[in-house]
Order: C-alpha cells, then structure tokens, then sequence
C-alpha cells in the first residue's frame, strides 16, 4: 500500500495575506472555501509538487509562524533563487553544504522553508 503525503497544514494570523505571498512565491491556489464561520480552506500546491500546503481558519491549533523546515527540492538552486528574488521574495543568499546547495526564507508569520538542491550521487 503506498501512503502518500498530500497536505500539509501551514499556521498564519492572515489567511489573506499569506495567500498572497505563497502566490508570489510561485505556488498555485487550488482551493479557497469557506465552509463555514469558523472555517476557510486554502490549499496551495508549489509546482511540480504532490504535496500541497493548506492555510486558514479553523485548519490549525499550532501558532501562527510556529512551521520549521518545510523543504522543497529543485533541479537548479541558482534558478530557484532567481526565481523567488524576481518575485519579490526575500530570500538567503545560495549556502554550500556537503549534503546540497539551499536558499531560506520565511513567510509572513515567520514560517520557514528551505530550497535545496541536492547534489550529485557517485
């Protein structure tokens, strides 16, 4: 049986505002509902990912900005970073280590993320 990760709950004080920085940072809005009063749905999916993250109300008991070491994987750090800096994003500037090559940056509430790409096996 394959058990797939699929979502992912991200904790932010504005689901507006942080739907709008995960959109300029190349994520695509695949759903926003409001089920109810207590409830808003937002589901974002970075391209070419399986795994989707879901911000809102009601979706989370963690505190907002409280997410750590969120990772996406990508064939060309250098691409990557040119990518969110052309977008606006704020990010690290490209960090060599044995284990690949990243970038950081934070969301607004402080939520960080890691880009990495991965080296080369032998």
């Amino acid at each position: 049986m394959d058990w797939k990760l699929e979502l992912v709950a991200i904790p932010v004080s504005d689901v507006d505002r942080a739907k709008a920085f995960y959109e300029k940072a190349g994520f695509n809005a695949d759903i926003d509902s409001t089920v109810s009063e207590e409830i808003r749905f937002v589901q974002l999916t970075p391209p070419g990912s399986a795994c989707s993250i879901a911000l809102g109300t009601g979706i989370s008991s963690k505190p907002p900005g409280s997410v750590e070491g969120m990772q996406l994987v990508v064939p060309d750090i250098k691409v990557a970073h040119a990518e969110l800096t052309d977008r606006g994003v704020e990010v690290s500037e490209i960090q060599d280590y044995p284990w690949g090559r990243f970038v950081f940056f934070s969301d607004p509430d402080g939520n960080g993320w890691a880009v990495q790409e991965i080296p080369p096996r032998d």
